[in-house]
């Protein structure tokens, strides 16, 4: 996330095309981009009418956070301020992914915003009903829990757009998929590319997969319901073995079972 920087009429803020620099650089890392509502942001209308313009590209690799903070300033001998929400989700995502998994949305009566006293526009649950299918996680205040975290959507979670990437869960659960199998498949590199090192890396895959599944990670009630791994001759061709590449397919079911999400990744074997 970027903290605001530049004063705007209503406060700071962050400039477009800032934000479509920083969710393309999020892309290329397989991150994730916070994006804060803009301070102008001041009532419902005025989100639905700038979401699509406002606050960046429509990007899988980012969310928006409406709307935001009221609370002490601690450099300030604790004045009340507004603030930006983005590092407080940020705190979120991390509390989540360290007691629950990358896989529960950073959202719900446990995403509690601790240390708010009140948020910049309190929404109502049909206003709530009316942005959240846009695309829009709404911050909300939710007693006796208190402000919290009350959506989970990409910036790809319009209704209208139908994309698998829909949620921000299933987004970061396959980011670190992809991220954690590349990293530890390195050592395929000079290995010879032929079926051996194919059946080794669906084993090694499989048991990493295997391991999330016991986790809850995803749906089903079997392995098969749940994930495959794919490595053969179908994947990787002749023409890809003389390239020196060895092609990986994986599919796991982060909503339904046997309703997969697909990934695919290369690795460098066969180097001498």
């Amino acid at each position: 996330c970027i903290p605001p920087y530049k004063q705007a009429a209503d406060g700071l803020d962050v400039e477009t095309g800032v934000i479509d620099k920083a969710i393309a650089y999020c892309e290329k890392r397989r991150a994730m981009m916070i994006i804060d509502s803009p301070s102008g942001w001041k009532k419902k209308e005025d989100a639905k009418s700038g979401i699509n313009n406002q606050v960046g590209s429509t990007s899988k690799n980012a969310a928006v956070f409406f709307p935001r903070l009221v609370m002490p300033n601690p450099l300030k001998e604790n004045q009340i301020e507004v603030f930006a929400a983005c590092g407080a989700v940020a705190g979120i995502f991390a509390r989540t992914d360290a007691t629950r998994g990358v896989w529960k949305a950073p959202a719900g009566l446990e995403a509690v915003l601790k240390g708010v006293i009140a948020l910049s526009v309190p929404l109502t649950d049909p206003e709530n009903g009316e942005l959240n299918p846009l695309g829009i996680n709404c911050l909300r205040n939710r007693p006796p829990a208190g402000k919290i975290v009350w959506g989970s959507r990409t910036r790809l979670g319009d209704d209208m757009l139908a994309s698998e990437w829909k949620y921000i869960p299933v987004r970061r659960l396959a980011l670190y998929l992809e991220e954690t199998l590349y990293r530890n498949t390195k050592w395929a590199v000079f290995e010879p590319n032929d079926e051996p090192l194919w059946s080794q890396l669906r084993l090694s895959i499989g048991s990493f997969m295997q391991n999330l599944f016991k986790q809850g990670a995803f749906q089903g009630s079997s392995p098969k319901d749940a994930y495959f791994v794919k490595c053969d001759k179908e994947t990787t061709t002749q023409y890809d073995i003389d390239r020196g590449i060895v092609n990986i397919m994986i599919g796991f079911a982060p909503l339904k079972p046997a309703e997969f999400v697909i990934l695919k990744f290369q690795q460098i074997a066969g180097q001498s």
